[in-house]
């Protein structure tokens, strides 16, 4: 008897999308959030803390990571951590080409995705909340001053590790933001792929009367809108009527 099993194989587009491996929370999210017929590559990198030595030691590991997934025939590859995307414009940058020309394909990174999401979104001015420690804050409130973005606020919660990250309650999230808020910021983005947020954008999109923007949420719209896939994925913000 033939069976009717609906599998997404990724007919419209797969991506090729490298992430830390300590990190276990990125990918359910983006599974949620892909439309029917885009599928998910994904492969991992050694990262389990937010230190400089292991940051940049995961960088340096991008083209061997970006070639396996290009057998997969994926359409982009996604390096896909904001810790290290973040760290530095010229790292950026080295990432973005060493994945390129190990893949031969195009690449963005979630530095990119939030650049380009609050371009879109028309927000100059925005809180940064991290579960991170001070050190990685700073270099991310440079790297956006950078692209024209002023961190009007900012907070992180002293976290080092994707596994610490990883058990935070998505209600210490949504009441980081509340305790931060400012009022004439144009945005808020809840920084790190490995943390609990898709839960809390539309919440806080409602109390805070503003756009609310995370890693793993803004690297999904642009992966789908390079992809020329314009699906308004509901439950997840107003970065999806875009």
């Amino acid at each position: 008897m033939a069976h009717s099993l609906d599998i997404n194989y990724g007919e419209r587009a797969r991506l090729g999308i490298i992430v830390p491996s300590g990190n276990y929370i990125a990918e359910p999210q983006i599974q949620a959030m892909l439309p029917d017929g885009v599928a998910a590559c994904v492969t991992r990198l050694p990262l389990k803390g937010s230190g400089s030595d292991e940051l940049l030691a995961m960088a340096l590991q991008a083209g061997p990571a970006a070639s396996m997934l290009a057998d997969a025939g994926v359409q982009r590859v996604i390096f896909h951590c904001t810790a290290v995307s973040t760290y530095s414009v010229q790292l950026h940058n080295d990432i973005k080409a060493t994945i390129e020309q190990a893949s031969g394909l195009p690449c963005f990174s979630t530095a990119d995705a939030i650049v380009r999401a609050l371009e879109t979104l028309k927000a100059e001015n925005i809180v940064l909340l991290t579960p991170y420690i001070e050190a990685v804050n700073q270099r991310e409130v440079a790297f956006l001053a950078h692209h024209g973005v002023e961190v009007v606020g900012q907070h992180g919660l002293g976290l080092n590790t994707n596994a610490e990250m990883g058990q935070i309650s998505p209600e210490v999230l949504y009441d980081q933001a509340i305790a931060h808020a400012v009022s004439d910021a144009d945005a808020y983005f809840i920084s790190c792929t490995a943390v609990k947020s898709a839960e809390v954008i539309e919440r806080l999109e409602y109390v805070l009367e503003r756009p609310v923007i995370t890693s793993n949420q803004a690297m999904v719209w642009n992966a789908l809108r390079t992809c020329n896939i314009a699906d308004n994925v509901t439950g997840f913000g107003r970065l999806f009527t875009h």
